[in-house]
């Protein structure tokens, strides 16, 4: 879902701030997985010829450039978009701006001709760049620490060309000198400098890595649901062939076209909120803090929606479910499945069998139709709460009319009826909905 990219001079600590980057995403965040690379591709024919093209310098710089890019745009859509669409994070040791620096500043051909050649390549979404002296990172080299695939005294012994590599990367991503369109879309953070200690170096580079992920930005090359409809088709595959629960009478999770039993969604959510509303009241002030008040927010749905989909889920389980357009915290997790087993009725929690294994929770199976019906809705849960804090002495039956009329939300209508068309219009006779209007009609139960 997000192309993280891993910027700086040669021996400047790129290679432990990728590994520091993928645990910290791999540890504490939902992605599919977290897939590491770099550029150039040395295991690639066009990396390696980009690679030797510097090595022999027969070429002009120019065509050098063109080989890096060439590898580049290989390398962006034929192995890390697809990873991006199934929510991956990729992390790159090396990406675009290396080229806008090393061929466009220092080379001299310039930014804007150097990204003009990489125009058809992925944007970053983030690029962390790494800062250090050169005189420090030639002294770690010569004392073994940064001795890995590639033997880099030689290289060194430049300091004049290592100091205007330095100094391109901080023209470049300090933003003294215009970053070329389209990779003025990503963001940057740093320099973080790594002159300390290994452990100062750790703790930055992974504060500033859960503050990125966790103001929830939208990714640059892959859409939203694009993804989520990748992870909501994994849940319903790992839902088939579960059978009932013995003892709790509960059928699988993906079990129920008929889910909805003739009521109209407004109807589930309106009845839904109503009792989680009675249910807040029941609780002291520093519960209420931590639990949304409205059941289309983004925990409470992500939350009660994905357990609709799940046979049973302790609560590392359940976000590794979430996929990162759904994720929670974990604290905020574990805060929302406590509120919901104690408070309401939505939520059964029992032991596992093996003592010591974490306590699991099921949604049951006469809320099964609100957590469907809320991840069905989620393109649409802003515009559906705002309409409802808006028309507060309107029906909420005549939201989604209203919300289609104003024409204001195009592709979260769309978006919608995709999610109906993958999770079922939740009445076994009916047929999906087609188009806006089909959309009104499901909404009121037509």
């Amino acid at each position: 879902m997000y192309l993280i990219t891993v910027e700086g001079g040669d021996g400047s600590g790129k290679g432990l701030a990728t590994k520091v980057i993928s645990d910290v995403l791999e540890r504490e965040f939902s992605f599919t997985s977290v897939e590491i690379t770099g550029e150039p591709r040395r295991e690639h024919p066009l990396g390696r010829l980009a690679i030797e093209s510097v090595r022999k310098q027969t070429m002009t710089p120019e065509q050098e450039a063109g080989l890096f890019a060439a590898d580049r745009v290989d390398h962006s859509h034929g192995w890390i978009l697809p990873r991006l669409e199934e929510g991956r994070a990729v992390v790159s040791e090396r990406n675009i701006h290396s080229s806008l620096v090393y061929q466009g500043i220092v080379g001299g051909l310039g930014v804007d001709r150097v990204a003009h050649m990489n125009s058809a390549a992925l944007v970053p979404d983030l690029c962390v760049w790494v800062d250090c002296d050169p005189e420090v990172a030639l002294r770690r080299i010569k004392g073994g620490t940064l001795r890995a695939l590639t033997e880099k005294e030689e290289y060194f012994e430049t300091s004049e060309l290592q100091l205007r590599i330095r100094e391109g990367y901080t023209s470049l991503l300090s933003g003294r000198e215009e970053m070329p369109t389209p990779f003025d879309m990503g963001a940057v953070i740093g320099p973080i400098l790594n002159e300390g200690t290994e452990g100062d170096f750790r703790r930055e580079l992974t504060r500033r890595i859960r503050k990125f992920v966790h103001s929830r930005p939208e990714p640059l090359n892959v859409g939203i649901e694009v993804v989520e409809r990748h992870f909501l088709r994994r849940l319903m595959m790992a839902s088939k062939g579960q059978t009932t629960l013995s003892g709790i009478g509960m059928a699988p999770a993906n079990e129920g076209s008929g889910r909805l039993d003739g009521s109209p969604p407004w109807r589930i959510l309106r009845d839904a909120q109503s009792e989680h509303e009675v249910a807040l009241t029941g609780v002291g002030e520093e519960t209420r803090v931590d639990v949304p008040i409205s059941i289309l927010s983004h925990s409470m749905s992500s939350i009660c929606g994905t357990l609709s989909l799940l046979p049973t889920a302790d609560v590392s389980e359940l976000r590794q479910a979430l996929g990162p357009v759904r994720a929670v915290s974990e604290r905020h997790t574990q805060r929302i499945v406590k509120f919901l087993h104690e408070h309401t009725d939505w939520v059964h929690k029992h032991k596992a069998l093996v003592g010591g294994d974490a306590p699991r929770s099921q949604l049951k199976q006469g809320y099964r139709a609100l957590g469907t019906t809320l991840l069905t809705i989620w393109p649409l849960r802003d515009a559906i709460r705002r309409w409802a804090s808006d028309n507060q002495d309107t029906h909420l039956r005549f939201a989604m009319g209203q919300i289609v009329r104003s024409g204001e939300h195009p592709s979260a209508v769309r978006d919608t009826l995709e999610r109906i068309a993958l999770l079922g219009s939740g009445n076994a006779d009916s047929p999906l909905p087609s188009g806006a209007s089909g959309l009104v009609s499901w909404w009121q139960g037509k």
